[in-house]
């Protein structure tokens, strides 16, 4: 018994003594393993942070595409009130049609529509949307038609100052968004803000569609005309949904007969 105490005293020194040996190369073998551990922790950490910081991106751009979608669908929304709105107020048999296609060059300016003739529409019928006029139908096929903008060069449309009653032409102009106004004389009392609006003479536009606003008068005495340059009303640029419109002609023989203060005749 004294033997085996005195051995397991020798055996316990021996082990305490070899772990003071050992501590330092197993302090310098774990050492590596942990930060090894760390390391990989960090990565891992580092690529979840990643694949949320995706993910949310992924789901932000989701979020900002609905808000869009539903921003466009809300426009769409207040145009095509505005449109019904307008249509109610012009008192004319109209139906409506949206864009397709748009050209807006100096050479041709022209829309196509998503009616044809077998939806009634007819070269020379007017266009309009729901600020103003927009043009007329120049061509049809049995399901589109291609209208001319009241911006282009060789569109004309009779007008009369919605002030004054004095009669013009509107014409395109060689800038996209402007109208001109012929055969108005120099001492013709015209003035910047003033509403232009279709006379109906001719029997194509009804009469009192808006056509747009006088924005320069420049008078040259030398010219026999002045030149008056109109802003139209119609958003012949932006425009998506328009309306065709079949104009009633009693309705505006009244209209024409008041503007000028003649009386019909039954």
């Amino acid at each position: 018994m004294i033997s085996i105490d005195h051995q397991h005293q020798h055996l316990a020194a021996l082990r305490s003594g070899l772990s003071v040996v050992i501590f330092p190369v197993q302090y310098a073998v774990s050492t590596p393993i942990k930060a090894l551990g760390a390391l990989s922790n960090r990565i891992q950490s580092h690529q979840d942070l990643l694949a949320n910081n995706e993910r949310l991106r992924e789901q932000n751009l989701l979020l900002l595409s609905r808000t869009q979608r539903y921003s466009a669908l809300q426009q769409e929304n207040i145009r095509l009130r505005r449109l019904l709105e307008s249509s109610s107020e012009f008192g004319a048999a109209v139906v409506g049609a949206d864009v397709l296609a748009i050209e807006t060059s100096p050479s041709a300016r022209q829309i196509v529509i998503d009616k044809g003739n077998r939806h009634g529409a007819y070269v020379g019928q007017p266009i309009v949307d729901a600020y103003g006029v927009f043009g007329q139908i120049i061509k049809t096929s049995p399901f589109t038609s291609t209208a001319l903008l009241v911006t282009d060069i060789e569109h004309a449309a009779p007008v009369q100052i919605n002030r004054t009653g004095l009669r013009a032409i509107s014409v395109g102009a060689r800038e996209i968004d402007k109208l001109e106004l012929s055969f108005i004389p120099t001492n013709a009392d015209i003035k910047v803000g003033d509403l232009v609006v279709t006379s109906g003479l001719g029997g194509r536009f009804p009469a009192g569609y808006p056509v747009g606003k006088v924005t320069t008068v420049e008078i040259d005495h030398s010219e026999p005309f002045a030149r008056i340059t109109v802003s139209p009303s119609a958003q012949v640029s932006r425009a998506r949904e328009v309306l065709l419109v079949w104009p009633d002609p009693k309705r505006d023989e009244i209209q024409r007969a008041s503007a000028t203060g003649q009386d019909l005749v039954p």
